[in-house]
C-alpha cells in the first residue's frame, strides 16, 4: 500500500468504508467515553503553526504489515503470522486475547473486543456476509480486505488468468475520493504502487525501529513551506485508539 499524504483531505471516506466492510462495530459514545473505540483505519491529525497561520495536516493509520512484526514473536498461539504476500494475518478462532500483540505494535493499530454484539434482526441484514463478526475477547485489525484479495483470485482463476495490477481494491482504496490509497503488488516492478514506491518523497512511519512495513508514505508538498520550522509543529490529535 502506497499512501500519498499530499492528496489526504482528512474526510474520513476510508473509515467509513472499513466500517461498513469489516463488520467493525460502531464507536457510540460510551464507547468512546471508556476509550474503548475500535478504528481499524483512523485518520490522525496534526496542527501546523500558529493562529492565524495554521495548518491541518492528515495521515491515515492501520496496520502497517510489517515483515519484521513485533506482534508476531510474542503471540502465544500463533494466531497471528505472516504469510507468503506479506500481509499479516490474524487467525480469530486461535486467538485467546492475551493482548500481548497489541502491547508490542508500536502503531497502535491493534485492538482488543471488548464486548460480544448483540445484534437485532434487521441489523443484522446490514452485515457482510464475506466477513467474520468477532466474538468478545479476541483482537482485531486491518487485514487490508483479504476477502476481496481471495475473492478477485479466484474470479481469476475460473477464468484461467493471473491476478492483474489494480484487480484488488480495499474498501478504504476504493471510498478514497482523492486517490490517497494505492493497493498493488510491490514486487511487480510494473505495478502502480511499485511505480509510486519509488518516488523521491517515500518513507516508511517509524523506519527507526526496523519493522520494514508493506506500506509506504509519500510526504506532503508544501508550496508555501518556510525554511524555519514554526512553533508547536506535530501537535497531534488522533482519534480511535484502543485503551487494554
Amino acid at each position: 500500500m502506497v499512501v500519498d499524504l499530499d492528496r489526504c483531505t482528512g474526510c474520513q471516506a476510508c473509515v467509513v468504508a472499513c466500517h461498513a466492510e469489516n463488520n467493525i462495530a460502531l464507536n457510540l459514545e460510551d464507547i468512546v467515553l471508556q476509550q474503548r473505540a475500535m478504528n481499524w483505519i483512523r485518520i490522525e491529525r496534526y496542527w501546523e503553526g500558529e493562529y492565524p497561520n495554521v495548518k491541518a495536516r492528515f495521515l491515515p493509520m492501520f496496520c502497517q504489515h510489517c515483515n519484521n512484526a513485533p506482534c508476531e514473536p510474542v503471540c502465544p498461539v500463533y494466531a497471528t503470522y505472516h504469510n507468503q504476500e506479506g500481509l499479516n494475518v490474524q487467525v480469530y478462532n486461535r486467538c485467546i486475547g492475551t493482548r500481548y500483540c497489541a502491547n508490542n505494535c508500536p502503531y497502535h493499530a491493534r485492538f482488543f473486543n471488548f464486548w460480544e454484539r448483540d445484534l437485532e434482526d434487521t441489523h443484522r441484514e446490514y452485515l457482510n456476509p464475506n466477513v467474520t463478526v468477532r466474538t468478545k475477547g479476541i483482537m482485531e485489525k486491518c487485514t487490508f480486505c483479504v476477502q476481496r484479495i481471495r475473492k478477485s483470485e479466484w474470479e481469476r482463476r475460473q477464468a484461467d488468468e493471473e491476478l492483474q495490477d489494480g484487480d484488488v481494491a480495499p474498501a478504504c482504496v476504493q471510498a478514497c475520493p482523492t486517490d490517497t490509497l494505492v493497493f498493488g503488488n510491490l514486487e511487480d516492478e510494473d505495478s502502480r504502487v511499485a511505480q509510486l514506491a519509488k518516488n523521491k518523497r517515500h518513507y516508511r512511519v517509524m523506519e527507526n525501529l526496523g519493522t520494514d512495513t508493506n506500506v509506504i508514505y509519500l510526504k506532503k508538498v508544501d508550496p508555501h513551506a518556510s525554511e524555519t520550522a514554526p512553533a508547536h509543529a506535530g501537535t497531534a490529535a488522533s482519534s480511535g485508539r484502543n485503551s487494554a
